[in-house]
């Protein structure tokens, strides 16, 4: 049993992550750097712009079928939530858990410290028969955490962020959730769903520019973690769709040709004018494509439930 309030796990090595993909060709940095407590915020702000389509539509099927989840996941399940953030979309969820049974305990898993602190406060005020167990977690360490989680479980993993693995890394991460959990055990998980560009392209590229704020702070957090000089006035945010893998992509492109220092690395970087660094994928699913991406972690799809416009998609995959 979890005894402590905030679970830490061990960090990812973040200069050698930020070392290799700014050395690598072409070059990248993995999404997870965006979330440091600025990154957080932005996050926050980008679901709520009016193209960013992906957290309304999620929050209104869980709206609408919450109480059928909660059914089909069964009692007293512990439920545990892979990138939690603030748990904006979660109280609907725990509350409809609450009306089944007589308490229950909630695990939200993130790599960022402040949206814990946040996710724990709005729990507590909006679900208050919910016992709150934050965990720290990035999950390249694995997810050997769960072993010390009593009884049956239910695993969320919320607002498509499988799709920021490319397919066989998002198989990979799947199967080694599914290393942790036994016959009875449940997934939901949360997918968008392939659509018209006009409707993907605006939803990572606004018109207030906050999707451009969030992908420059990643740049940010270098200068401010490794002592690095990266002008971010010398950079252009990009989003694009990429239909050859249906995902979208974003990259940060240099605006002149420069050098920039690692200090505390003891590297420099070289960008040339135009050289992009690509920071993110999100990748686009069909039912077929989720189903297939299940079947190969070792789950089962049992039920899809869809929107309306049937834009995005939550999917209870059994053990």
């Amino acid at each position: 049993m979890i005894a402590r309030e905030l679970i830490s796990v061990p960090s990812f090595a973040f200069a050698t992550e930020v070392e290799q993909g700014l050395t690598s060709q072409p070059k990248t940095l993995p999404s997870k750097l965006f979330y440091d407590a600025a990154g957080s915020a932005l996050f926050e702000k980008i679901t709520e712009l009016p193209e960013y389509y992906l957290t309304r539509t999620e929050l209104s099927i869980l709206q609408k079928y919450a109480p059928a989840m909660a059914r089909a996941a069964g009692r007293d399940a512990a439920i545990v939530e892979l990138g939690a953030g603030t748990a904006a979309k979660t109280c609907t969820l725990l509350r409809a858990f609450a009306s089944r049974q007589m308490r229950v305990l909630y695990f939200p898993v993130d790599i960022s410290w402040a949206a814990l602190a946040e996710a724990r406060d709005r729990v507590t005020q909006e679900a208050p028969q919910t016992s709150i167990r934050p965990v720290v977690a990035d999950f390249s360490g694995g997810f050997a955490f769960m072993r010390d989680i009593p009884g049956p479980k239910l695993v969320l993993y919320l607002g498509s962020s499988i799709g920021n693995f490319d397919p066989e890394a998002a198989i990979d991460m799947l199967r080694s959730v599914r290393g942790q959990l036994r016959k009875g055990d449940t997934l939901l998980l949360g997918t968008d769903l392939a659509k018209d560009p006009s409707i993907l392209v605006p939803a990572y590229d606004d018109a207030q520019n906050v999707t451009a704020e969030f992908n420059k702070n990643i740049l940010r957090r270098i200068n401010h973690d490794v002592d690095a000089d990266f002008d971010l006035d010398c950079f252009r945010h990009v989003a694009l769709w990429n239909p050859a893998q249906s995902r979208m992509e974003m990259h940060l492109e240099s605006l002149r040709p420069q050098t920039v220092n690692l200090g505390s690395l003891n590297l420099t970087v070289k960008l040339g004018n135009g050289e992009r660094i690509h920071t993110e994928n999100s990748y686009k699913y069909t039912i077929a494509s989720v189903r297939e991406m299940l079947t190969a972690s070792g789950f089962s799809l049992a039920k899809s439930w869809l929107d309306r416009k049937k834009w995005f998609a939550l999917h209870l995959a059994m053990v």
